[in-house]
């Protein structure tokens, strides 16, 4: 009877813990084995290509105390996710990859991760608390259970959270505006950005795109169930984030094109709950009216955005920071990326912005420069996409032209 309790107990600790949880997770439908990760391609971290980033990185301006330098070469870094663990930094792409970036001590080892499951567009990653990181791609959702671990397990698998076709109509599907962007929500619930396909949607779309939430925000359970469309009203929303003092979630929104070298604005947009409306497609960004939709009236009780960012410097990476190893005034405020411009005879962003906020969290003003140099009279040296906080209290920030990852860190008074 004891050997038959004690082998009860020892199973029911397999099945639970953190083995178990592998295990359920094999058996879930559409479980793809992600293998050993010893046969996994990695990225070289020296040579020519290592050193004209280098480069680059001396014209950078700072303010005073800052710092920046090369931290990982990682090819068409886009979006970032630091693992609760802080072993691991994951790196979406617009290509077929996701990176692995791991701190080794003595340097850093970039690995492609889970080559064997195809991907495309995987250009959001996310993580949530208990170590599952999410892949958001075109038209699904992947998760992987324990990435972190991989280095140290080859029974790891990818699950769908929502499966392929099921983010949007496979009839809706474009590769315009098809970076994901997804966060995991205070409510433990997965919030991704769908951006629509347009540059300003055709009124024959604009049912179908408010049901499904294209052109706005959706949130569904990590496993894809109970989907809602938590806002709507937008272009091309890429960049999001939670504020930790009070919920709201923030939202870049990259606004429409050929209307002029200095309008519309972009948004930078406060989102305090569900079911508000953001104004596309009858506003192209701000208050500015679109041309197709000028003489139409707009839906009742628009939101305007909480910032109007520069005209067309795509504003597409968005991180609160809640470290302390910056000086206090930037503690809680908004650090974002500018990707740089194509609609302008006069290129603007590739740059690093940050946004002060309130007591109250509303914004302090407009969004200020905080790391600039990459745009070298019109020619883009690099294209910073994203930003995130290394445990350290450093900024990681990435760059798809250069194919790297850089950090940021303060040391003075």
């Amino acid at each position: 009877m004891r050997l038959y309790r004690t082998a009860s107990v020892a199973l029911l600790t397999l099945l639970t813990g953190p083995f178990g949880a592998h295990a359920a997770d094999e058996a879930k439908p559409g479980a793809i084995p992600i293998g050993s990760a010893a046969e996994w391609p990695t990225v070289p971290q020296t040579g020519g290509d290592a050193e004209q980033a280098k480069n680059i990185l001396a014209r950078i301006k700072l303010p005073a105390g800052f710092h920046i330098a090369l931290y990982a070469m990682v090819p068409g870094a886009r979006h970032i996710a630091v693992g609760p663990q802080g072993n691991v930094v994951f790196v979406g792409t617009r290509q077929s990859k996701v990176w692995a970036v791991s701190d080794r001590g003595d340097g850093r080892e970039v690995r492609e991760f889970a080559p064997s499951v195809p991907k495309k567009i995987p250009n959001g990653v996310c993580f949530a608390k208990d170590g599952t990181l999410y892949v958001a791609e075109v038209n699904r959702v992947l998760g992987f259970a324990g990435a972190e671990s991989f280095g140290a397990r080859a029974d790891l698998v990818a699950t769908p959270a929502v499966k392929q076709g099921e983010l949007i109509p496979r009839a809706e599907e474009s590769l315009n505006h098809a970076t994901r962007v997804c966060r995991i929500g205070p409510d433990d619930k997965l919030y991704i950005q769908l951006g629509q396909p347009y540059n300003v949607a055709p009124k024959e779309k604009v049912d179908v795109y408010r049901k499904w939430g294209i052109g706005g925000i959706v949130r569904v359970d990590r496993d894809g169930g109970n989907r809602e469309v938590y806002a709507t009203g937008m272009r091309n929303p890429v960049g999001m984030d939670f504020n930790p003092k009070d919920g709201s979630l923030w939202s870049n929104d990259n606004q429409v094109d050929r209307m002029g070298e200095d309008k519309p604005p972009g948004e930078m947009n406060r989102i305090a709950g569900i079911g508000h409306d953001y104004g596309f497609p009858w506003y192209g960004g701000g208050h500015t009216r679109t041309n197709e939709y000028k003489n139409e009236t707009p839906p009742q009780n628009l939101i305007f955005p909480e910032v109007e960012q520069v005209a067309h410097a795509a504003d597409l990476g968005l991180a609160f920071y809640n470290g302390t190893t910056f000086p206090q005034k930037y503690r809680g405020a908004i650090f974002s990326t500018q990707h740089g411009s194509w609609d302008r005879s006069v290129p603007v962003g590739a740059r690093v912005m940050v946004t002060f906020l309130k007591e109250d969290g509303r914004a302090a003003g407009p969004s200020e420069p905080f790391a600039e140099g990459w745009n070298d009279n019109g020619r883009y040296l690099g294209r910073p996409v994203d930003v995130a906080q290394l445990p350290d209290g450093s900024l990681l920030v990435s760059d798809d032209r250069v194919g790297a990852l850089y950090r940021i860190w303060h040391e003075g008074p």
